[in-house]
């Protein structure tokens, strides 16, 4: 290991202990740890830097790991220089949060990565031991951030979970008329857990509670969208997603990808838990309310109980709902048996195709039809797996397709050398000439004529869902004549809406 990636934490731990009480986000005030007012447009652009040289030290990483090592050792000397000069700059910046910078350099550290010392043939070297993350030297400078992990690495979050009478009815609901769709939640969780677990076991954070938020959120589907606009398996809005990293590539909305999603959540449940100082609940109902919503109630370091009779009836009954049952699906995911559960056997181990032939992802599910002991076919997972793949449009052979490994001998014997796969093909063209018959024409004849109707919202709807339905209609068109507002294009049920004349009697 080179030295400087000995000697940083230690000059981290120094620097960063000035500004170890600032709190995770400002709202213009002087803080304690670092008086005077708080720029805002400073702080962020800090933060931004920081975030930038974080994942230049992963990337150093990954180049190291693939034997590019005079340019891994290159880049990784310069993002840590990067990340040296940033902690000095907290120190002085009022507002500065030092647990952000504490919690993500210690991240970086204890990655399990090889450094680029480390490919010579060197044994690599973990940061931390046994005991996670508690062991390591920058948490150990810093104690709400170590009673914070105490809490949630190296025990069960049975330990922590309080079964009180809400979260009682909210694994009653689990086990009754929503018993379907935590089932559900769990198939699809296991079909993508390799992608989900990693990103939460690297920052020390409980499975349990990764499938209670999933659950609860999207039951597991990765393009699942609210009414409000929050997307994604874990349901992120889009400043919020911008804000962890979830941007939009080559088209892609990543808040779609599970992997990145699950990266970007723990990283929010790790910020909030500094600054509620552990209290597992008020952090649940900060990602659903609001965190300035939850630090306005219950205090920063969280010195009140989400419980407390104050705090729970000034919720939105959305809110409170939302936090129990998310620590019902958690708890039920620990202990099924107590609650006569059975939760179905899942091989969600992680396999791979190469296209034989041009196929679109609506063909591969009707090939391999039920094989494999899936019951409700494998649309789903293959939809989770290649999120940016759109499932109706063909993809060229060579075109890798992630999927249960279990599959891969599956794809050969029935899309490839069977006869289920020309029934795939032709069934797929039948819906494409299906498609391009009346809406076009009925699109031009139509806006040349009234130019829009009208729509009612209803309740589940969403702008996205309204579009879709449409079958000619653009949400940014829809939101456009309505004068909606992205990311949100927040509707109401009852509201009416102008739709292109297009979409007339659907």
């Amino acid at each position: 290991m080179s030295s400087v990636l000995r000697c940083l934490p230690i000059a981290l731990g120094l620097l960063l202990a000035a500004c170890a009480t600032a709190p995770a986000k400002t709202s213009g005030r002087p803080t304690p740890g670092n008086k005077g007012k708080v720029d805002e447009i400073a702080l962020n652009r800090l933060y931004g830097e920081f975030d930038a040289a974080s994942q230049r030290h992963l990337s150093a990483l990954d180049l190291a790991a693939h034997g590019e090592v005079e340019r891994a050792r290159v880049e990784l000397n310069g993002a840590l220089d990067e990340l040296q000069a940033a902690a000095v700059r907290c120190t002085t910046l009022p507002g500065c949060d030092g647990a952000r910078f504490f919690s993500t350099y210690d991240r970086l550290l204890r990655a399990g990565l090889e450094t680029p010392d480390d490919v010579d043939g060197e044994e690599p070297v973990v940061v931390g031991d046994e005991g996670g993350v508690a062991g390591s030297p920058l948490v150990a400078a810093l104690p709400a951030m170590d009673r914070t992990i105490t809490l949630l690495n190296g025990r069960e979050l049975a330990d922590i979970l309080v079964l009180n009478e809400p979260v009682k009815a909210g694994i009653e609901q689990w086990l009754t008329q929503y018993r379907p769709n935590l089932v559900t939640a769990y198939v699809n969780y296991q079909i993508m857990r390799y992608r989900m677990w990693p990103e939460y076991h690297k920052v020390g954070l409980p499975e349990a509670l990764l499938f209670g938020i999933l659950a609860k959120e999207s039951g597991g589907r990765v393009h699942a969208v609210s009414r409000a606009g929050a997307s994604g398996p874990l349901q992120f809005m889009y400043a919020t997603g911008l804000r962890f990293g979830l941007t939009r590539r080559d088209g892609f909305d990543q808040r779609f990808d599970p992997g990145l999603s699950a990266r970007a959540n723990a990283a929010y449940i790790n910020e909030q838990l500094a600054i509620f100082n552990g209290n597992l609940e008020l952090v649940i109902a900060a990602y659903n309310g609001g965190e300035g919503r939850m630090q306005r109630l219950a205090g920063r370091g969280g010195q009140k109980s989400f419980w407390d009779p104050d705090i729970y009836a000034a919720l939105p009954a959305e809110t409170r709902d939302y936090v129990p049952m998310v620590l019902a699906a958690a708890w039920l995911f620990l202990h099924p048996e107590r609650y006569n559960l059975q939760f179905p056997k899942v091989d969600g181990r992680p396999g791979s195709i190469m296209l034989a032939e041009p196929a679109t992802l609506a063909e591969l599910t009707v090939c391999l039809g039920n094989e494999g002991a899936s019951a409700d076919g494998w649309f789903r997972a293959l939809r989770n797996l290649n999120p940016a793949l759109d499932p109706a449009e063909r993809q060229p052979a060579g075109t890798r397709i992630e999927l249960p490994a279990q599959l891969e001998p599956i794809y050969r014997r029935s899309c490839v050398e069977g006869q289920w796969g020309q029934l795939a093909a032709d069934l797929h063209t039948a819906s494409l000439a299906v498609a391009a018959t009346t809406p076009k024409a009925t699109r031009v004849a139509t806006v040349r004529g009234s130019g829009t109707h009208s729509y009612v919202v209803r309740k589940g709807d969403s702008l996205a869902a309204i579009a879709r339905r449409s079958g000619c209609a653009r949400i940014e068109e829809i939101a456009r004549l309505n004068g909606l507002r992205a990311p949100r294009y927040a509707i109401r049920a009852g509201q009416t809406l102008k739709l292109p004349a297009c979409a007339a009697g659907r």
